[in-house]
């Protein structure tokens, strides 16, 4: 494509913008759902500033001119979102963080099956008390659909600790409860030949977790031995990963004494190592996986379609649907000219979701290995006599070559890791302003200059650890290894203290 011109979905897309968005009742149902909410227009391929909010109904036509094609929100509910940042601390979101609402993401390849998906969905909330009234539904503009349980539904306390400031671990330990009962549910309405029409289709097989149903990471238990000093270790070595090693005592080769395959789960942190029963081969198509529950829309001011924005790939309506007919609901039901109003947010009863979150807790707690919760409180980092980048985690070093995607993720970070290993502040701006220059587009100077004085203004706090989603969204998946240590800094401070024990090998003085 020529620069300047536009793609036949943009074209189709901006025919009807400015004439659809003009509606006064379209405006309406936007600027409604849009209170106390992070609210971003879109347009067509990238979003605009962040934070930014809706301050009248008006506002969203004056952007549809300025070439806005759709808007959307956070799930969370803010006090005042403006004041949101990015690497905020938690405790700073958790003052600005009013509640959240409960939001099950349908994104299935096949559009039938995202109604069977929904509807089992609908059916798990029935099975807990709450009715299918209270239950908001909207299709998401293209293939899926958006379920939601409004904050009102949820107990505003669990176990003395404010629900509002357990995000984002309350909703996804719910959703994969949900997704678990719909699962079962949704076996029963599948065609005979549900199996045979996924032969070719490229769901993940092979050996899964049986607590979480995702597939295995598969790596090798490398016995190595050294003949000369009898020193013995073990490697978890992945495909593609090196398998030659010296003796950090003597420095000569390792004789490699046996090898054992394993398998990790990385979302359980659980190994073959420490439970074999744990796994086990499924070549079946994973109904959860098919069905598209989107976890990673369950992070922090990840933002989703609002309803009766349309869709810059189909052109189609975000259009709100009653529960009960979900089956009816064809793709020309969402014809943009032709979308009829209900509300989002229903009027559900005050604590109605009370008995699907605790059930959903105790499922958890039973089938999933207990999270450890960084503490925030202050971080001293270990003196370094020698910051090497060798010993740089390899996800670090893969952000250091330059982002496409990312990064301002990328940056919290870097800059995080930096601090916590007690990096200097001239070299941490240093080694800032040389990955920046490796990014396909650069950040802007004063964007990374005023994200460092911010952080040196608080406490020190640790990079996300490895299991987060922080890493997977800029397309960065940390190895075994990274896992098996959990946080980029521990990593790096236990890799340079064990370089730093090793005894020194004695220079023999020839005689003259």
């Amino acid at each position: 494509m020529e620069p300047g011109t536009k793609s036949i979905k943009e074209e189709r897309i901006r025919k009807i913008t400015q004439l659809y968005y003009s509606r006064p009742e379209i405006q309406k149902a936007i600027f409604n759902f849009a209170e106390n909410r992070e609210v971003v227009p879109r347009y067509f391929e990238g979003f605009g500033k962040r934070p930014d909010t809706l301050q009248y109904p008006g506002d969203i036509f004056e952007l549809v001119k300025k070439g806005a094609t759709s808007f959307h929100c956070s799930q969370e509910i803010w006090k005042d979102p403006l004041k949101l940042s990015i690497g905020m601390a938690k405790k700073e979101g958790d003052s600005l963080r009013m509640g959240w609402d409960f939001l099950i993401d349908i994104d299935c390849k096949w559009f039938d099956y995202s109604k069977l998906a929904a509807q089992a969905i609908l059916q798990v909330f029935k099975n807990h008390g709450i009715k299918e009234k209270n239950v908001g539904v909207k299709f998401s503009g293209n293939k899926g659909f958006h379920i939601i349980l409004p904050w009102k539904a949820f107990p505003k306390k669990i176990a003395g600790e404010e629900t509002k400031n357990l995000f984002p671990e309350i909703p996804r330990r719910v959703i994969s409860y949900v997704g678990f009962q719909a699962e079962k549910i949704m076996k029963d309405s599948l065609p005979h030949d549900f199996y045979s029409q996924f032969r070719n289709t490229k769901i993940k097989q092979g050996i899964k977790c049986n607590k979480c149903r995702e597939v295995a990471q598969e790596y090798d238990l490398v016995n190595y031995f050294c003949s000369n000093c009898n020193r013995e270790e073990y490697k978890n070595i992945v495909e593609g990963q090196k398998r030659d090693y010296v003796c950090p005592d003597c420095r000569r080769n390792f004789v490699i004494k046996g090898s054992k395959k394993m398998y990790r789960c990385n979302n359980c942190e659980i190994t073959s190592e420490q439970n074999s029963r744990n796994f086990s081969r499924s070549m079946e198509v994973d109904l959860f996986e098919l069905m598209g529950l989107d976890l990673i829309l369950v992070s922090s001011r990840h933002l989703f379609r609002m309803p009766y924005s349309l869709h810059e790939k189909t052109s189609l309506a975000s259009v709100v649907l009653d529960p009960a007919k979900i089956c009816d609901f064809e793709l020309m039901d969402a014809d943009p000219m032709k979308v009829k109003f209900r509300n989002f947010i229903p009027e559900s009863k005050s604590e109605e979701a009370k008995e699907l979150l605790m059930q959903a807790l105790d499922w958890y707690k039973e089938n999933n290995k207990e999270e450890t919760v960084r503490s925030e409180t202050d971080y001293v980092p270990i003196k370094i006599q020698h910051l090497s980048e060798k010993n740089f985690p390899p996800s670090i070093i893969k952000i250091m070559a330059g982002l496409q995607d990312g990064r301002k993720r990328g940056l919290f970070v870097l800059l995080n890791f930096f601090r916590s290993i007690g990096m200097e502040r001239k070299e941490v701006e240093d080694q800032l302003d040389k990955w920046n220059k490796k990014n396909e587009i650069p950040l802007k100077n004063g964007y990374i200059n005023s994200q460092i004085i911010w952080s040196y203004r608080n406490k020190i706090v640790p990079p996300p650890n490895f299991n987060k989603d922080y890493y997977k969204g800029i397309g960065v998946i940390p190895n075994p290894e990274e896992m098996r240590y959990k946080n980029p800094a521990n990593y790096f401070i236990k890799k340079s203290l064990s370089e730093q024990n090793q005894p020194k090998k004695k220079i023999k003085k020839k005689n003259k």
